[in-house]
C-alpha cells in the first residue's frame, strides 16, 4: 500500500549541526501518529520540511503520490497540508473570527467571497468550541484557547493532513482532555490524518495509534505506544525508566 505521506531519506543541516539524519518516515490515511523525542531532536524541523517552510539537503517528501519537496508553503497548504506552531502565532490586530477567515481565504478552496469565508470561519469556531470568543482579540484568550485558535485556523484551510506542534503544551489536565476530544473528532468525523508533536506523554499515548521517536535527528524507534515505551533506546534517549514504567501502568 502506498503511504499517504512519505519522507524518504530526509536530511537537514544548519551549519555544522545535523537536524535530521536521513529520516525515513511514513503515515497512512486517517492515522493519528505521535512524533516524540527530546528537545532538539528534529521534530519541528521535520514539520517545517513537510510544510515547505524549509527545504532538506537530501531526500524527498511525497504526499498522495506527489513529490512536494520543493513546493512553497502556500502551494503545500493548497494541496491539503496544514500545521500549527508550538508558540501560537495569531494575527494580533485581527479578531478571533478574522484570524480564521484568513485560513478560509487562503486555504484549499481559496474562498474569495468574504461572506462565504465568514460562514466557513463560524463553522470551524463552532466545531472547536470557540464560537463564543469570535469577536475577542487573540491576546484576550487564555493559553488553552490560543492553542485552540491555532487548530481552528488550520482547519479552516480544509486540510487532509494536519500537523499539530505541541497544541497541549502548558495546558492543565482538564484542558488537555478537552483538546484530545477535539483531536479525536477531527480524525473520526472529518477523516483528517494527523501527526502530533507533543511532550505531554499521557496525551500522545492516549490518542496515537502509532508513535515515532526522533533523537539527535535520527529515527530511533516506531510502533504502537505500548511497544515504544518499552523500547530501551527510547527509555535511554528520552523517557527515563521511571517515566516509562508510569506510562506502562
Amino acid at each position: 500500500m502506498q503511504a499517504y505521506l512519505e519522507c524518504a531519506g530526509v536530511a537537514k543541516r544548519f551549519g555544522g549541526v545535523t537536524a535530521l539524519q536521513r529520516v525515513d518516515f511514513s503515515i497512512q490515511q486517517r492515522e493519528i501518529v505521535g512524533l516524540i523525542g527530546p528537545n532538539g531532536s528534529g521534530k519541528t524541523t521535520l514539520f517545517n520540511v513537510i510544510s515547505g517552510l524549509i527545504r532538506p539537503e537530501e531526500g524527498r517528501v511525497v504526499f498522495k503520490g506527489r513529490d512536494i519537496t520543493r513546493l512553497a508553503p502556500h502551494a503545500i497548504c493548497r494541496l491539503g497540508i496544514a500545521r500549527t506552531y508550538q508558540i501560537a502565532r495569531p494575527f494580533r490586530t485581527l479578531t478571533v473570527i478574522e484570524n480564521v477567515i484568513v485560513g478560509a481565504t487562503y486555504g484549499r478552496r481559496h474562498e474569495t467571497r468574504i461572506d462565504r469565508a465568514r460562514a466557513e470561519a463560524e463553522h470551524w469556531l463552532e466545531f472547536t468550541g470557540l464560537a463564543a470568543r469570535a469577536d475577542a482579540q487573540p491576546g484576550q484568550l487564555p493559553l488553552a484557547e490560543q492553542k485552540r485558535l491555532e487548530m481552528t485556523r488550520a482547519l479552516a484551510t480544509q486540510p487532509e493532513l494536519l500537523l499539530l506542534d505541541e497544541v497541549m503544551g502548558g495546558l492543565n489536565s482538564t484542558e488537555v482532555d478537552a483538546c484530545l476530544r477535539v483531536i479525536r473528532r477531527i480524525r473520526d468525523e472529518l477523516g483528517i490524518t494527523i501527526i502530533i508533536v507533543e511532550h505531554v506523554m499521557r496525551a500522545v499515548m492516549g490518542v496515537s495509534e502509532r508513535v515515532v521517536v526522533l533523537s539527535y535527528g535520527e529515527l530511533i524507534a516506531e510502533g504502537k505506544p505500548a511497544e515504544v515505551v518499552s523500547d530501551s533506546r527510547v527509555i535511554e534517549a528520552y523517557l527515563g525508566e521511571e517515566h516509562a514504567q508510569a506510562l506502562r501502568r
